[in-house]
């Protein structure tokens, strides 16, 4: 285990399009969730060296500075390895240079913010509260306090969108000059406000055509697209989210976090009553030696260089050719093996789901 998650799911304002666990910011529980959070961590954690730490949300920069500290503070309990890469996600609305200051003082190396997009019609249907200039704002404070290694979230799609408007984004955040990028195509989940007001999504092949207008001009200044909708400069690839997708197991604390230990998913529950009171985990499933290949294939056919047919072996004792029949999609040029990898090209990436859905339950 060299990676803990921790979810964070306070939030001042609710965004339209969410269905990540989380709940307004109400200070009389962030302090006993806090210290029930530092509970299941004392309890859980085996001692192992860290080396990445996420916290997440929600939106840990809600919290005050005082709160704040206290967060840091628990995860000073983990023994970390000296290149740590610790990253905790911010709102540009509810972030400050007091909080970058103490985030920096906690060996926090990593930020991720959510800036989404500079269009305000469109932060409005989002339900963000934060504006052009906070944003630049605060990510020139973050910049003046050392940190260099930070992403930003773009999202697109929005139902009116042009390929113009995409264009007027790119370029503000190719302006920001930072060296990591997540994109999200907006996804309307049925339980969100965007779900239950019936928002519609865009055209199909518009998606597509914005899809492809964002992976060129990232590439084009610089950005390797490394991951589905994740694009880095050099050296500066999310340590972290490489866990997932490399399938390997990682601890997740806090209301709502998810974790994978000694061959078992494990989601925490969603009850702020039931976490308070003790009660972390919701439901457990060990995963059996077939499930485990499954989701070594479809978490890694996510990266740009898929998943090592050596690695495959060494860790299962079989070919991914004999556990998989995967020679139709080589052929059809929907999946590549160049005798080391078997990864998705690059030009299907899009479509990379009909790729994927092969190894759900196979």
């Amino acid at each position: 285990m060299k990676a803990v998650y921790i979810h964070i799911p306070f939030c001042s304002n609710i965004c339209t399009y969410c269905d990540f666990c989380k709940m307004y910011y109400n200070k009389k529980h962030v302090t006993k969730y806090l210290e029930e959070l530092e509970k299941e961590i004392k309890n859980n954690y085996n001692g192992e060296t860290i080396e990445t730490i996420y916290i997440g949300g929600g939106t840990p920069s809600s919290l005050d500075l005082e709160e704040l500290e206290y967060l840091l503070k628990i995860t000073e309990y983990f023994k970390t390895s000296s290149n740590l890469e610790f990253t905790v996600e911010c709102n540009i609305e509810n972030c400050s240079y007091e909080k970058l200051e103490l985030l920096k003082k906690y060996n926090v190396n990593r930020l991720s913010f959510g800036v989404q997009t500079f269009n305000p019609n469109f932060l409005k249907v989002l339900g963000r509260k934060h504006n052009k200039e906070e944003t630049f704002n605060i990510i020139k404070f973050a910049k003046e306090l050392g940190f260099d290694n930070i992403n930003i979230d773009l999202m697109y799609a929005f139902n009116g969108q042009t390929i113009d408007d995409l264009k007027k984004d790119l370029d503000l955040f190719l302006k920001l000059n930072i060296n990591h990028i997540s994109t999200y195509s907006l996804i309307i989940e049925p339980n969100t406000v965007l779900g239950i007001n019936n928002y519609e999504n865009i055209d199909e092949d518009l998606d597509y055509e914005m899809y492809r207008l964002i992976e060129n001009t990232l590439k084009e200044h610089g950005y390797k697209h490394y991951e589905t909708s994740n694009f880095a400069k050099e050296g500066y690839v999310s340590k972290h989210n490489l866990t997932y997708w490399n399938n390997l197991e990682y601890y997740g604390f806090g209301l709502g976090a998810s974790g994978y230990i000694n061959g078992i998913r494990y989601n925490n529950t969603r009850s702020l009553n039931n976490y308070l009171k003790g009660n972390y985990v919701l439901d457990k499933h060990e995963l059996s030696k077939q499930e485990k290949m499954e989701e070594e294939m479809f978490l890694g056919l996510r990266k740009l260089d898929g998943v090592n047919k050596k690695d495959f072996k060494n860790k299962y004792g079989i070919d991914i050719k004999d556990a998989f029949d995967i020679d139709p999609e080589i052929k059809k040029g929907l999946l590549i093996d160049d005798g080391n990898n078997i990864y998705i090209p690059e030009k299907y990436q899009y479509i990379s789901n009909q790729v994927l859905i092969k190894f759900i339950g196979e």
